[in-house]
């Protein structure tokens, strides 16, 4: 294994791994730690751990992500990454900053790296402040994240604030400077380094630059110049062709919890294309109103009745969120959904389901533990950082869609269904 790494969700390591696998190298992610992730890291160049730790309190995700490197570092891995958001979701007390810096003192590292850019997806990083197409991060939607608001568009202000350790800028001027110039800048001070990055060219050069540093933390896109440098140092071989992707047959049902503007986009779409729609909500499901069971019989009736996967979202704007989280306490509404939506899945695999779209980092993570999957197969891509994966364990493969909520187009729901037909 070459390059060992960290997710602090689920949607994020199915996204890494995507550009990993899409750049040539062998890829298995993993939900959790296995408990014998050296045979399942065997046939591997890169694994990608999936944790659900961006919202848990900052010494759990800092002890979890330890676990991850030591299991990594055991099974032979020789280079790390610590991945997180494209939008950089954090508060004040973490997480990013505790598991970074923990992660630095783990490698015995003085200086380390930051940068959340995906020009992709329209995720971009300048003067050290992130912009989400052509608004910085505060003006964006993200600035009304039920769990995780990013009102600060500085993140060398917003990591300060998460760690003692410095934190710095490498400007684009540097990124763009001669090559060498970003690695003599970050080596040069203790600390965490902001990195400026507008388009592919400048993760590229993190990759020239930094591909010495035992740990890069970062934005998926980040590690898309790696493999290239990897296979330049003759550690990895020449470009792997993917498997086959054979989707199993059965229903599908689209099961989306997270609340971003994109989904909702999504959600519309979707309803506008005639799809079957159920909308639930963490007060009903806490009065009994909403329970697996009701979901479950609807979504069974509403896939009988023509080739349309139905959806069943709890997505909804920002003002009745903050009603409910009101009502229930944040973490308890979220939890609800999550829970219930993950009971739904569990239940369907068990009915013929065998093709589950997830939306939002927290539901994916829930879906995929109710289901029971701890290995997943990268498959083809849906949507820039959303592939179709195949779970590699269970008495039956289930195809999953796992997306960050911010993520995909908005007819994202409808072209997943027409990939796999």
């Amino acid at each position: 294994m070459i390059l060992g790494a960290i997710a602090d969700d689920l949607t994020g390591a199915t996204d890494l791994s995507l550009i990993l696998a899409r750049n040539g190298m062998r890829v298995v992610q993993t939900i959790g730690l296995p408990d014998d992730l050296g045979a399942v890291a065997a046939e591997a160049d890169a694994v990608v751990v999936a944790l659900k730790s961006r919202t848990i309190p900052a010494e759990e995700a800092v002890a979890m992500s330890l676990d991850a490197a030591r299991a990594l570092q055991a099974a032979g891995a020789r280079r790390f990454f610590f991945k997180y958001c494209s939008t950089f979701d954090s508060t004040d007390e973490g997480n990013i900053g505790p598991v970074a810096s923990a992660l630095m003192s783990h490698f015995d590292m003085e200086c380390s790296v930051a940068c959340p850019s995906f020009p992709e997806n329209g995720r971009t990083v300048y003067q050290g402040h992130l912009f989400v197409h052509d608004r910085l991060i505060s003006d964006s939607p993200m600035k009304d994240h039920p769990l995780t608001p990013m009102r600060d568009p500085d993140l060398v202000r917003v990591l300060s604030r998460q760690t003692e350790r410095p934190v710095h800028l490498v400007p684009l001027a540097t990124m763009r400077g001669a090559p060498g110039a970003i690695a003599a800048k970050v080596t040069a001070t203790p600390g965490i380094f902001i990195l400026d990055a507008i388009d592919d060219s400048d993760l590229r050069a993190i990759a020239r630059d930094l591909a010495d540093l035992p740990l890069i933390t970062g934005g998926s896109a980040v590690a898309m110049g790696l493999p290239d440098i990897y296979r330049a140092r003759g550690w990895l071989s020449a470009a792997a062709a993917q498997a086959p992707f054979e989707a199993p047959a059965g229903k599908g049902v689209i099961l989306a919890g997270s609340c971003s503007e994109m989904t909702r986009k999504q959600i519309d779409a979707a309803r506008r294309a005639g799809l079957p729609m159920l909308q639930i909500d963490a007060e009903g499901i806490a009065e009994g109103r909403i329970t697996a069971g009701t979901v479950v019989d609807f979504v069974e009736k509403a896939a009988g009745q023509g080739p349309l996967p139905p959806v069943v979202y709890s997505s909804a704007d920002p003002g009745t969120v903050a009603r409910a989280q009101k009502a229930l306490g944040r973490m308890r509404a979220g939890e609800l959904v999550e829970t219930l939506l993950g009971e739904v899945a569990a239940s369907l695999a068990g009915r013929g389901f065998t093709r589950i779209v997830s939306a939002g980092g927290e539901t994916s993570g829930a879906v995929a533990g109710a289901l029971g999957a701890s290995a997943l197969r990268i498959g083809p891509e849906i949507d820039p950082g959303v592939p179709w994966v195949m779970t590699l364990d269970g008495e039956r493969p289930l195809c999953l869609a796992l997306k960050s909520g911010n993520f995909g187009s908005e007819d994202f729901f409808l072209k997943a269904w027409e990939l796999l037909a």
